[in-house]
């Protein structure tokens, strides 16, 4: 039997608490730099994904501006290229009417071709003025929408309780909330079959506020969140381009609520 110092001894347990210590330095070193290397993953992922929606959003931005152009474009098309004409069919066919010579059967296809163009130009009247409503750029936010409530209520069974308060905008920013306005009561009535809605806009000290709600049949929140529609795809680039925020909230069979806040733009 090989018969160990006390010195020697001592400086076996020193070897291996001087070997624990390092192994287990080595191993927090380990862990840490594979801790912040999935963080730098993680983190460089975060961006391309930011980069990613901001891409998107810059592409539905545009879109959106495109859209505008397209609608005006053809509103004013419809106003010079159609309505014009048909005004000049109607005011044709209305002398040719006065003409006493003309025989019954003339007369009645007369009027037939009278009844036909006004019709049609009423639509192109009605299509021009959903594309572009003239009232917005002439009186305002306001009365552009207090004019969709009652189209809205005349030709639906929707009833619309409001209050829009009176303050300035810039006229694209008007026409971004009235977009809005317009695209949550088509979704209301078309996915949500809602009867009831109700509708503020406020002014703040920074900004204003959009509050929405209806009585429809709602949505699942997690869902919308995960996989948007285009309608609210929509609705979250004009809320951008304002330089807003959007919450919304919805329970199945209870109606669903949006809440757009505003700062000022430039």
């Amino acid at each position: 039997m090989v018969e160990k110092f006390p010195g020697e001894e001592g400086s076996v347990i020193l070897v291996l608490l001087v070997a624990t210590i390092f192994l287990a330095l080595v191993t927090l070193g380990l862990i840490l730099f594979f801790f912040f290397s999935r963080k730098k993953v993680i983190e460089k992922e975060r961006e391309k994904a930011n980069l990613k929606i901001e891409h998107q959003q810059k592409i539905l931005q545009t879109s959106i501006a495109i859209q505008e152009e397209e609608r005006k474009r053809i509103a004013q098309d419809l106003h010079d290229a159609i309505s014009s004409k048909l005004n000049i069919v109607s005011l044709t066919t209305n002398v040719l009417l006065g003409d006493k010579e003309i025989t019954k059967k003339q007369k009645e296809t007369l009027e037939q071709i009278l009844g036909i163009t006004s019709t049609t130009l009423e639509s192109s009247r009605k299509i021009a003025h959903d594309l572009l409503p003239p009232i917005l750029e002439k009186f305002g936010l306001k009365a552009a929408l207090e004019e969709l409530f009652e189209e809205f209520s005349k030709n639906t069974n929707i009833d619309i309780q409001h209050d829009i308060e009176d303050f300035s905008l810039s006229e694209s920013h008007q026409l971004h909330v009235f977009r809005i306005v317009q695209e949550l009561i088509n979704n209301s009535i078309r996915h949500g079959k809602a009867d009831e809605l109700v509708i503020f806009i406020q002014q703040k000290d920074s900004g204003y506020s959009l509050r929405y709600q209806d009585n429809g049949v709602g949505f699942d929140v997690d869902e919308v969140k995960q996989k948007a529609g285009i309608g609210l795809q929509n609705i979250s680039s004009r809320v951008r381009i304002l330089n807003g925020s959007l919450e919304f909230d919805s329970q199945i069979n209870k109606g669903s609520t949006f809440l757009i806040r505003c700062k000022y733009g430039k």
